[in-house]
């Protein structure tokens, strides 16, 4: 098709280039797996012969029979010497990959500065690699490195190296823009220079130096490139290469390309933030298309008019691309966000509602405290249900006491609680690494004989801001923690001057979220056998 694009994944290779973002290879290989099951083209594994990393990667990849085309990279032949004798070209091929990327120079300035060696030689390594990579029956694709700079300084070589690739065979010969530091209208302009030049389909791969990579890739499938090359959440070396959970639904959505399925399109945000979590890289709330706060929405104004029509301010339906609309609740909401916000739980309320007034004041209050909703989506739903008569108190703390000792071994804490639970009181006591561990494993025991199910439940994230910082220790602070059952994972907020009543505030919070969905699911799969008699009331 013409207007096909073919979608060159490097997430595994150049992504790994980012500070901060390590992968092992059972890493490498789940991501692997969920890339192909978005659809891609190609996925670059790194260098067969580099690491024992991307050695075991490529071993083991083999077994997952993916429809991608697993992709080795390396570069071209060291100066002076022989392809069929090169180390890094034959490990490429022993690898038994269906297709390789070789970097190469196309900047004289490279060739004479970095390689040291002469403008005659750097072709004839260009032109002897990728004629070996062809006698071995392996897709060729040549990335042009620092293409854009090099067509700058000097066209005529820039274009001798790509011809030298695309007579040697490669199928796919690459311009990068390595630096990152060339602007849409010169990609657009040189791109169409270089169509016009080769015959050879052409591809993209541009580096975010200026902001400008996703724009960059744009233009140049504008130009004609029918490739383009990127990494998820745009993870790379400096700044980052260009992104393609942006390019993917540009493309798509917007241009009227074809990248890959629609329904491929649709797992785009869980396939985003499934690889943040192996990387261990926080995704940016802020980020396009999938990020958490693409689609969400604080202002009054804009809350009652997307409840009209969500034209009105997302320029896209979230669900194409796998993402939801969120309906943010703070101190600037106006009844348009609380009305939303609890339809979408069920209440009943309505505009001009005292009940929606008295709860919009209490946001307020409590958010001029220290409180933010915004990023506590439990402890908003727990406010709103306690408000409108949904929640019972499932468990009450009548005390706490915790000990924390400092010895030889470390600092150990013992939490011993008090709490009524059913109409019974429950003694419980357990140690953690901390006071706030102590306590989470103290309620948790105290729980557990009641609702079994809570040992599923576990923290992920716990978060202190100080609020004040001018009362320095007597400050304020608000605890944010983050829980998961992993089926879902939910957020509490809890703010006090004492950073353990905070911690025990989003910690019950949480628990009470938690035991709250339980029960939602059990009364689910009760229903059907409500309807057949089979549930003793």
């Amino acid at each position: 098709m013409a207007n096909s694009i073919s979608i060159f994944d490097t997430t595994l290779r150049d992504g790994t280039q980012g500070e901060g973002i390590s992968l092992s290879a059972d890493d490498k290989l789940k991501i692997a797996l969920k890339l192909d099951a978005l659809g891609v083209h190609y996925i670059e594994g790194g260098n067969p012969g580099s690491n024992s990393k991307d050695i075991e990667f490529f071993q083991r990849v083999k077994a997952l029979n993916l429809k991608a085309k697993v992709t080795a990279f390396g570069s071209t032949r060291r100066k002076n010497s022989i392809a069929d004798q090169d180390s890094s070209l034959i490990r490429i091929v022993e690898s038994g990959v269906p297709a390789a990327t070789l970097v190469g120079k196309s900047w004289d300035f490279h060739v004479r500065t970095a390689l040291q060696t002469t403008l005659e030689e750097n072709l004839a390594m260009i032109f002897d690699s990728f004629a070996y990579l062809k006698r071995n029956n392996v897709e060729a694709i040549f990335d042009a490195e620092h293409f854009f700079d090099g067509y700058k300084h000097n066209p005529e070589y820039a274009l001798m190296a790509l011809r030298k690739a695309q007579d040697a065979g490669a199928d796919w010969v690459v311009l990068c823009d390595t630096n990152g530091g060339t602007l849409p209208s010169e990609i657009h302009e040189i791109v169409s220079r270089v169509r016009a030049e080769l015959t050879a389909p052409l591809g993209i791969h541009t580096h975010n130096d200026c902001e400008l990579a996703v724009a960059n890739s744009l233009a140049a499938i504008q130009a004609g490139a029918r490739q383009v090359q990127g990494t998820i959440n745009g993870y790379g070396e400096r700044c980052g290469n260009a992104n393609l959970c942006s390019i993917i639904p540009n493309l798509q959505v917007k241009m009227d390309y074809r990248c890959i399925s629609d329904e491929q399109l649709q797992s785009l945000t869980t396939t985003a933030r499934y690889v943040s979590e192996i990387a261990n890289a926080n995704m940016p709330v802020g980020q396009p298309f999938v990020g958490n706060a693409a689609f969400a929405h604080k202002g009054g104004i804009h809350v009652s008019a997307i409840m009209k029509d969500s034209k009105t301010y997302e320029h896209i339906s979230p669900e194409l691309v796998g993402n939801k609309q969120r309906i943010l609740v703070s101190e600037l909401a106006g009844q348009s966000n609380i009305i939303s916000k609890a339809q979408e739980l069920g209440l009943d309320v309505t505009a001009n509602n005292d009940k929606t007034k008295e709860i919009m004041e209490r946001i307020k209050e409590l958010e001029h405290q220290g409180y933010q909703f915004e990023g506590a989506d439990a402890s908003l739903e727990l406010l709103l249900r306690d408000a409108f008569g949904e929640m019972t108190e499932i468990f009450k703390l009548e005390s706490m006491k915790l000990i924390v000792e400092k010895s030889n071994g470390g600092m150990n804490a013992e939490a011993i609680v008090k709490v009524k639970v059913d109409g019974q009181t429950v003694y419980t006591a357990a140690e953690g690494n901390g006071p706030v561990n102590a306590l989470d494993n103290a309620l948790r025991k105290s729980l557990e004989q009641f609702y079994p199910s809570i040992n599923n439940i576990h923290l992920v994230d716990y978060k202190v801001r100080v609020i004040d910082e001018k009362d320095a220790t007597a400050a304020k602070v608000r605890v944010l923690m983050e829980s998961t059952d992993f089926n879902n994972t939910w957020n509490t907020v809890g703010v006090s001057s004492n950073v353990i009543e905070a911690s025990w505030e989003a910690l019950v919070d949480s628990i009470r979220y938690a035991l709250l969905n339980m029960a939602k699911i059990k009364k689910t799969q009760d229903e059907p056998r409500e309807q057949l008699g089979l549930v003793n009331h």
